[in-house]
């Protein structure tokens, strides 16, 4: 690694003008953090899955995933907990990787994040039209105010916003909790197995599409957990890391795991596994027309904002980590008097508005699960190099299983990638090619300029100069 020196009388200086505010979230609120980031999947977009491997190849494929994220968020609470900065996965990889491999993960996330609440979007989008609100009907007009008003207060500061998105993510497990009172009563399990078999290998009523559509399933049942990763990157932010690092991730993910079993089999057996594969409401769909449905109805357009408003502070932590460290254009770093990282929240929001414009939600949900299921080989790779090669590293938290745990993850995440292109080349392929771009920026220029008092940098510096001791 080549980095571009910085005066020690300007260190000081550049770092300060590239502050968060410290201390201010608990475990609870990291816990918030972790469900408001998915719990968008419990509402929409899932169900696609549906149309690729049938009732029982979703359910298979949700199961899996469900594994995989479970194993990675162990591996990534002792992660989080022994490298806590803002950098997130960025950060383990490049203790464990080097640059090369830090900034590919950090890419991968980045992706992930920047794509993610444009898929969002347009969901809101479609969930706005439906409710008929003043007559508002979807278009590019609903996502740039989308962006503008969740942005807008992201840069009021993090405590503020943490806050806002803890009682809107609690609103929407509400509505979640709402729909479910009213599906179990009218579950029928005929309706689980309404899509007709086809002729494909393995095919029968539980798997219409097949074998090879459990596979094809992937990245669905990932839109069930998406983004809980994310928490993280909330670390230099945390009250004491180290314990609200792991308490906070694993909490997120009991409660997301519950919901997104219940979710997939309830709204299925109450509205058909047809009728829920082209839905663009799932739950409302699900329901009989009445009072509960438009109240879920508008339940559901609250867990859509939840999720975008928790992955814009997502793509924000992740920009600035890289940027404070030079991988990315050291402005975007910059923070102002709340300690809000401006540019780094901003500029990946244009990036995102300009994406919802394709209005291709299925397309843009697949680009998405792709950027998150390469980073989630990154990371996991980071855990299992990390633990052989530095076994004396303080760890507060201790992966159970320890790397058999993560090479579990790993595995499926591989599965995952390939399953990306399997559903959607054309989406899987173009993440690539951004993915490729991004590297190039890195190899002809970033690499030569990486700026050696950042903390993830500092880290990495460390972990060398103990390795030249021993």
């Amino acid at each position: 690694m080549t980095a571009e020196p910085i005066a020690p009388t300007g260190t000081s200086e550049y770092l300060a003008k590239r502050q968060l505010r410290t201390g201010t979230a608990g475990w609870p609120l990291l816990a918030g953090l972790g469900v408001a980031a998915v719990i968008s999947g419990d509402y929409a977009g899932w169900n696609f899955g549906l149309a690729e491997g049938g009732f029982g190849g979703l359910l298979i494929a949700t199961v899996l995933m469900g594994i995989m994220y479970t194993a990675m968020v162990f591996g990534l609470a002792e992660l989080g907990a022994a490298l806590p900065t803002a950098g997130g996965g960025y950060t383990f990889a490049r203790r464990a990787l080097g640059p090369w491999g830090g900034y590919a993960t950090g890419v991968a996330v980045l992706i992930e994040y920047a794509i993610a609440p444009a898929a969002i979007a347009t969901f809101i989008g479609g969930y706005v039209e439906s409710l008929g609100l003043f007559g508002i009907t979807d278009g590019w007009w609903v996502y740039l105010a989308v962006y503008a008003l969740f942005i807008g207060i992201h840069l009021m500061g993090v405590g503020e916003a943490l806050k806002v998105m803890m009682a809107i993510a609690a609103v929407a497990v509400v509505g979640l909790v709402l729909f479910l009172l009213g599906a179990i009563p009218a579950f029928d399990a005929a309706n689980l197995t309404d899509m007709a078999p086809t002729d494909a290998v393995g095919a029968s009523e539980w798997l219409p599409f097949g074998v090879l559509g459990i596979w094809a399933a992937f990245p669905f049942g990932i839109w069930f957990f998406l983004a809980v990763e994310c928490v993280p990157l909330a670390a230099e932010e945390a009250k004491d890391p180290a314990r609200s690092m792991p308490r906070g991730i694993v909490a997120a993910m009991g409660v997301l795991a519950v919901l997104a079993v219940l979710m997939l089999v309830f709204t299925t057996g109450a509205g058909g596994a047809q009728l829920i594969s082209e839905s663009a409401n799932p739950p409302v769909d699900g329901l009989q027309p009445g009072t509960l449905q438009t109240v879920v109805n508008y339940m559901g357009l609250v867990g859509l904002v939840a999720s975008f408003f928790s992955i814009v502070y997502a793509y924000s932590r992740q920009t600035f980590a890289l940027s404070r460290a030079g991988y990315l254009p050291r402005s975007l770093s910059v923070t102002d008097s709340r300690k809000a990282p401006v540019l780094a929240l901003v500029v990946p929001g244009v990036v995102g508005f300009l994406l919802t414009l394709t209005g291709q939600g299925a397309v843009l949900l697949n680009m998405a699960v792709f950027g998150a299921a390469l980073s989630y080989v990154l990371m996991m790779t980071s855990h299992i190099v990390l633990r052989r090669r530095e076994p004396d590293l303080e760890r507060p938290y201790r992966t159970p299983g320890g790397t058999a745990t993560t090479t579990v993850a790993l595995v499926l995440a591989v599965l995952a990638v390939l399953a990306t292109f399997l559903v959607d080349p054309l989406a899987a392929g173009l993440t690539l090619v951004a993915f490729a771009l991004f590297m190039a920026y890195f190899a002809f220029y970033s690499r030569h300029h990486l700026v050696a008092a950042a903390p993830e940098e500092e880290f990495a510096a460390l972990a060398a100069a103990e390795d030249d001791v021993r």
